[in-house]
């Protein structure tokens, strides 16, 4: 959805520098999924819901896989590098050339920090259009150690955010944190942000100063409190596990909310994208990656893995089923228990219910593939297309060696390979002629008796 907001023109500069090195990764920690997408990727579509008027990124050295990451989900997006380490506010002034001369909004982000929600956003941006200068989201911290705290006077406004290095023991009781993300309505962001020195404990330029130093010149300051799990932070794997806990649940909720069955939510995974209609049943151990699309009234069984499928209206899949992407499912069709379907189109009503292989091809209406039949689509070098035709019926433990059509109405006897195209309403069989010798069993478990007491 789009979110409403004040008519201010927003700048969203994302910051993306981290190295992450507590993942013990090759990869850079903003790449890492969530829910099938990047971090940096949720944090970016957070920035197209927001309807950003501009968006900026601040990388790392080095971080081409950032840059590219970026080209491909927010192309108008400007990319900047922060050459040195020098806490977030020198990260923020790195995308200098986009803040200098903003006259609207200005929020920053980080994104290693994938959960927040679009109205809470909207909040930040509703606490700036009713005066603030500077909005800060915040958090009840069950354990704060660690975090910065943020200091309110009498009335509830902001008055600095102390980091926990910097801070007193009467500001350490503090459970109210900062999560990070600042947003700003001051005309001249740049001019505040510039001012910003580094004397502190750790020798760093710290973003959280802007708070005192928006003070002095007048500005109001406030705070908008979040749940802390909105605003986890992600530095290593196990906070990497929880943020997909976190997420699955949500999803799970939100699923069940707008008209599905979730027999054991716990056990059903999704992506960020997964979509899924009304009076959708879903049994245990389901996992959905992206690009899913389940239509009204379908049926998913136990134990299925489904990534890159449509599903459409009253279709049965499962249990053990696979569908890859490309598997393109119409109303009604069946999948049944250890089929496998990749890139391929069914057709209303057809089935194909037992242990079968079907890859790159077509099923007509009605059609029926028996249990052990394979698309044998791959030689090796390229891929090549099976069409079977409307009420075609494939018997068991047939091999269609791809390129080739099975004509509609036509009949594959069963233990047949085809090679060539099959006209419709033909039989095809193709298995050799069945010899049978009488009392030859005997006969060959006598000499074999023999030679093994000889040998």
């Amino acid at each position: 959805m789009t979110l409403q907001h004040p008519a201010r023109p927003l700048l969203i500069v994302v910051l993306a520098a981290g190295k992450g090195t507590r993942m013990k990764s090759a990869m850079p920690k903003v790449l890492h999924a969530v829910g099938g997408r990047s971090m940096l990727g949720h944090v970016l579509a957070l920035s197209e819901c927001a309807s950003a008027d501009k968006v900026a990124v601040v990388i790392g050295p080095g971080m081409d896989g950032v840059r590219a990451e970026v080209a491909k989900l927010a192309p108008a997006a400007s990319v900047f590098v922060q050459a040195d380490q020098r806490g977030t506010a020198d990260a923020v002034l790195a995308a200098r050339e986009a803040i200098a001369g903003w006259a609207g909004d200005c929020l920053i982000l980080y994104a290693d920090t994938p959960l927040i929600q679009a109205g809470t956003i909207q909040k930040l941006r509703a606490t700036l259009a009713a005066g603030a200068g500077v909005a800060v989201l915040g958090f009840h911290a069950a354990d704060p150690t660690g975090y910065g705290r943020l200091l309110t006077d009498s009335a509830g406004l902001l008055t600095a955010i102390r980091e926990e290095k910097d801070a007193s023991p009467a500001e350490r009781a503090v459970t109210l944190c900062n999560s990070g993300v600042m947003a700003f309505a001051l005309g001249d962001t740049l001019r505040v942000l510039e001012r910003i020195g580094n004397a502190n404990a750790k020798g760093e330029f710290y973003l959280t100063d802007a708070v005192e130093i928006a003070r002095a010149d007048g500005a109001k300051t406030a705070v908008v409190v979040c749940p802390e799990t909105e605003v986890l932070g992600v530095n290593a794997r196990d906070q990497l596990a929880v943020a997909e806990r976190l997420y699955q649940t949500r999803a799970r909720t939100d699923a069940m909310a707008n008209g599905a069955t979730l027999i054991a939510p716990e056990t059903v995974w999704f992506s960020y994208d997964t979509r899924i209609g009304r009076d959708v049943i879903i049994e245990p151990n389901v996992f959905f990656g992206p690009g899913v699309t389940i239509a009204d009234n379908a049926y998913i069984r136990a134990n299925c893995h489904i990534e890159g499928a449509h599903i459409g209206a009253g279709c049965r899949i499962g249990p053990f089923a696979r569908l890859r992407p490309g598997a393109n499912l119409g109303d009604n069709v069946h999948i049944g228990n250890f089929v496998e379907v990749k890139n391929v189109a069914m057709s209303a009503g057809s089935k194909a219910n037992h242990l079968a292989y079907l890859g790159d091809g077509t099923v007509g209406l009605e059609a029926n593939i028996g249990a052990g039949t394979i698309f044998c689509n791959y030689d090796g070098f390229n891929k090549h297309k099976t069409e079977v035709g409307d009420g075609a019926f494939v018997g068991s433990n047939s091999s269609l060696v791809a390129p080739v059509k099975i004509g509609a109405g036509a009949y594959i006897g069963s233990g047949s390979v085809i090679t060539k195209n099959v006209a419709a309403g033909s039989l095809a069989v193709e298995r050799s002629t069945q010899e049978e010798r009488p009392g030859w069993a005997e006969k060959f478990r006598t000499v074999m008796g023999r030679r093994k007491q000889a040998g």
